[in-house]
């Protein structure tokens, strides 16, 4: 037994989900068509955070489930050691669509074992050790990817008993709230991509193995770098002999208008991770896009770790579905439609005075809120406490509040790493009426809350 908030007792369950808060009545979830689900109780939602920002075709769609049913009456399970021609195909397919410096895929399950792995073939192709990531990053929970992890949230608790060495950090070049004194765009860029350079030869070039990055920030805030950034960070990796890593485990499959969201800024990595979005969720899948010269040693001398579900048949066709149905159309109408999405954001933050930022890029975006008053959240779980009084009452956060006032009006939206702010990340199947549909009860949630 717990004790509740209030003193009262209350059960664990006997299933504990994960993220659990004993304070929230999560939804139970039933069933989807498209862009909705529907609980237990028969109540139908737009689901405007595609679960976990990973249901990118959106739920219900035949030809992955197709795919996934014609697989499963072939062979149900390959051994991640043996061939399979589903895998190999899928391979194949994702090599075509990644940018073209990328050559080969290695399999995995999730997106915190996808950038593990790529840090691993880092290491072993630089023989250096140091990775470096951005603070208010998320890479996954892991002990290896919660080290790469710039959210204090995740990797506070990862590290409470043990810590994993070989992670270091910067700071992002943030638009909102910058830790930078930049008027323009491109004197962020510049300023930011300094302080990188900074810290590339403050912690030793020859110690970094690779730099990872989302192009544009998931789950901690949707930002998106200035002009002109990624070239240069592209610059200071060729310049300095460390690898670049696009974690584009949120931002693949179409999320940010393009197959991959580093598509959008113009340069190629050496690694690229991927997960969610490549079965849109219908099945567990994650992995890597490398350049040839980082698997010649694998080619030669083979790569004695694996894992039981690496490449799992039914979910590489799922992979294989998933990849029919964004390229047709589904990509195509996230491109079409996103600038309903950005320009609605933008027209609600000038009517609404707690909103201090919308940003994002496709079907990504986070709305931060602040008091007017200040510039600041009204709450920072990050930072704000008791003072150590555990009789105090913690301040309220009005965000989470924002976030169940909307579910109370039918739209499922995520609360983002800090809770200082609201994530929407459709399925790339949503229409602008249904966009509209859900800025007008963001707004009615943001004006019953504030």
């Amino acid at each position: 037994m717990l004790e509740g908030p209030t003193g009262e007792s209350t059960a664990v369950p006997t299933t504990i989900p994960h993220w659990y808060d004993p304070d929230s009545d999560a939804l139970a979830i039933t069933d989807g068509d498209g862009t909705t689900v529907v609980d237990e109780t028969g109540t139908t939602y737009l689901d405007f955070v595609s679960q976990l920002y990973c249901v990118n075709a959106g739920h219900g769609n035949r030809t992955i489930i197709d795919g996934m049913t014609e697989q499963l009456e072939q062979i149900q399970y390959v051994s991640a050691a043996k061939r399979s021609p589903v895998r190999a195909a899928l391979g194949e397919r994702l090599v075509d669509l990644a940018p073209a410096s990328l050559s080969h895929a290695l399999f995995s399950v999730t997106g915190s074992e996808a950038n593990e792995l790529a840090v691993q073939l880092a290491r072993n192709h630089t023989g250096a050790s140091k990775v470096l990531t951005r603070w208010r990053s998320y890479h996954g929970s892991t002990y290896g990817a919660g080290s790469l992890t710039g959210d204090p949230e995740t990797r506070n608790l990862v590290e409470t008993h043990a810590a994993t060495t070989g992670a270091a950090k910067f700071l992002p070049p943030m638009a909102h709230r910058s830790p930078f004194d930049a008027e323009t765009p491109a004197e962020l860029a510049d300023a930011a991509a300094d302080h990188l350079e900074f810290v590339i030869r403050n912690e030793g070039p020859d110690s970094i193995a690779a730099i990872m990055m989302e192009p544009v920030a998931g789950s901690s805030g949707a930002y998106t770098a200035p002009s002109g950034y990624f070239e240069r960070v592209r610059e200071l990796c060729d310049e300095y002999e460390i690898l670049l890593i696009a974690d584009e485990v949120i931002t693949g499959f179409g999320r940010c208008g393009e197959w991959f969201g580093i598509e959008t800024e113009g340069v190629e990595p050496d690694l690229l991770t991927f997960a969610k979005g490549v079965t849109s969720s219908y099945a567990p899948l994650a992995g890597v896009l490398a350049r040839p010269e980082l698997v010649a040693d694998i080619e030669q001398e083979g790569f004695d770790l694996g894992q039981t579900f690496g490449g799992h048949p039914v979910s590489c066709a799922a992979g294989l579905a998933a990849i029919e149905a964004y390229d047709n159309g589904l990509i195509e109408n996230a491109r079409e439609n996103a600038p309903a999405l950005e320009t609605g954001l933008a027209e609600l933050a000038s009517r609404t005075d707690v909103v201090a930022d919308v940003r994002g890029r496709g079907y990504l975006r986070a709305v931060e809120f602040a008091d007017p008053a200040t510039g600041e959240p009204f709450y920072d779980p990050r930072v704000d406490d008791t003072d150590g009084d555990e009789n105090a009452d913690e301040p309220e956060n009005p965000v989470p509040a924002v976030a169940a006032a909307l579910e109370d009006r039918g739209v499922i939206v995520g609360t983002g790493r800090p809770a200082t702010q609201l994530l929407l990340a459709p399925p790339l199947c949503a229409t602008a009426t249904e966009i509209e549909t859900a800025l007008t009860e963001l707004e009615a949630a943001i004006d019953e809350v504030f």
